[in-house]
């Protein structure tokens, strides 16, 4: 994996930052925001917390990833499992270090302004979880990857259009699933250049909460992790300006 993503890490030059944070214990479940496509900076976090930490993540993938041909068996290699709360279960009482990222698909295929936004929604899975399995979160934002591409049709353009006003219509077209249109480098589907940053906050143990996983606890955790990762994002934004000016 090293040598395949080498000449990626050598065009976006990946910074991480706070990977002291992470703490020993088991089970971890590292909680973040997806950038746009969800495919350009996972690998380099995959990979840097492998070298440094000897950390191998274990993704909760999108269940229709392993619907796909080929795709779907290529990330069960690499140690992506399908999200289910029974799989996730398993993990964690494997002592695994999981990783999710609550904003999904809809996180993935943004909007146009939504760089580095969480799409979040009520979701309070993650932090049911964690509880019930008194799982140690380690909230991470990542910069970068939502540079590379300039969306010029979002899924509310193609919504607000003709053929997905029959898509609706029809029950074919969920709203959360419409790929955007985007380019890249010179207006191709290639990524611009871009720096990319990682930022690992300072952990969250779940055990103070004694095992609870009720509506009110779930939310506080959630909450308490969002923002740790709003901050995280907020902190390499400055980052990220101040090494460009």
């Amino acid at each position: 994996m090293g040598g395949l993503l080498e000449p990626w890490r050598k065009m976006t030059r990946p910074t991480f930052v706070g990977i002291e944070n992470i703490p020993d214990e088991r089970p971890l479940l590292f909680v973040g925001n997806h950038t746009l496509f969800g495919l350009l900076d996972v690998p380099l976090m995959f990979f840097e917390l492998w070298k440094q930490r000897g950390i191998f993540l274990r993704g909760l993938g999108d269940h229709i990833h392993f619907k796909v041909p080929v795709w779907g068996e290529f990330l069960r290699r690499v140690g992506v499992v399908d999200g289910t709360r029974d799989n996730c279960a398993s993990l964690m009482r494997a002592g695994e270090a999981v990783l999710v990222f609550p904003g999904g698909a809809r996180e993935v295929l943004k909007r146009k302004g939504e760089r580095y936004q969480l799409i979040w929604k009520n979701r309070l899975g993650f932090a049911k979880m964690a509880l019930r399995h008194r799982c140690t979160i380690v909230p991470f934002g990542a910069v970068g990857a939502d540079d590379a591409y300039d969306i010029v049709i979002d899924g509310d353009d193609v919504i607000r259009s003709p053929l997905g006003k029959l898509g609706k219509r029809l029950g074919i077209l969920h709203e959360d699933l419409v790929v955007p249109l985007a380019r890249g480098a010179a207006g191709t589907p290639l990524p611009k250049p871009q720096r990319f940053y990682f930022r690992f906050e300072p952990p969250i143990p779940t055990a103070e909460w004694a095992g609870r996983d009720d509506e009110a606890t779930a939310r506080e955790v959630r909450d308490r992790t969002r923002s740790a990762v709003e901050h995280a994002l907020h902190e390499l934004l400055v980052l990220r300006d101040r090494q460009r000016s």
